[in-house]
C-alpha cells in the first residue's frame, strides 16, 4: 500500500466548496468533450432559442396591452434567462483551459481527466469509479466530479495503490485507489 494523506481544507483554510464560489480566482479547466458541449449549448441558444423567442415576444407585443399579456411577460423573462446563460457561457468558454486527458497515456498518477476506481478500506470494499472533470462538466449520476471537489482534491497527484484519508460528513474514511486510467474522447 502507498502513503496516506488527509485533506479537509485548503492551505489558506477555505474548503473546496468555498473555492468553487470564487471561480474567477480558479483555473477553468475543461475536457475537450465538455468544451464542445458548452459551445454547442451556446450555439443553440444564439442560433435557435433566442431568435425564436424574439419572434414570439414581437408577436405578443403587437397584441396590445403588455401589462396583462402572459406571452409577452413570460417571453421577456425567458429572454433575460437566455441572455444571462449566453453571457455566462461566453465568459466560461473564453476563460477555459482545455485539457485533453487522453494525452496522459497510461500514467498511474491522478491528474485532471482521470477515471479513478477506488474502494473504501473498511465497509465492504465496494468499488466506485469517478472521473475528475471541470466545474462546468459535473454530473454526479455519471460519476463526473469537479477537480475542486473534496474527493478529487484528495486524489489528485496520488497513484494506484495509495490509501487516502477523505473527510466526509460521517467522519474520516480511508479509500484505496484501485486503478487510474485516462479515457479517450467518446
Amino acid at each position: 500500500m502507498g502513503k496516506s494523506v488527509t485533506l479537509s481544507r485548503t492551505r489558506n483554510g477555505r474548503n473546496a466548496a468555498a473555492l468553487a464560489h470564487v471561480a474567477h480566482d480558479v483555473k477553468n479547466y475543461i475536457t475537450p468533450q465538455g468544451y464542445a458541449r458548452l459551445k454547442a449549448e451556446l450555439a443553440r441558444l444564439l442560433d435557435v432559442e433566442r431568435p425564436e423567442l424574439v419572434k414570439v415576444i414581437a408577436w405578443a407585443a403587437s397584441n396590445g396591452d403588455r401589462s396583462e399579456n402572459g406571452d409577452y411577460i413570460y417571453g421577456k423573462k425567458r429572454l433575460r434567462e437566455i441572455d444571462r446563460r449566453i453571457h455566462y457561457l461566453t465568459k466560461r468558454l473564453d476563460s477555459a483551459e482545455v485539457v485533453d486527458p487522453a494525452r496522459r497515456g497510461d500514467s498511474s498518477q491522478i491528474f485532471f481527466g482521470a477515471a479513478v476506481t477506488y474502494a473504501y478500506v473498511r465497509g465492504g470494499r465496494e468499488q466506485r469509479t469517478i472521473t475528475i472533470v471541470g466545474m462546468d462538466e459535473v454530473d454526479v449520476k455519471r460519476g463526473q466530479v469537479s477537480w475542486l471537489s473534496p474527493i478529487a482534491r484528495a486524489l489528485l497527484k496520488k497513484r494506484s495503490g495509495d490509501v487516502v484519508t477523505l473527510a466526509t460528513p460521517a467522519g474520516e474514511a480511508e479509500i484505496e485507489i484501485i486503478t487510474v486510467r485516462y479515457p479517450t474522447a467518446g
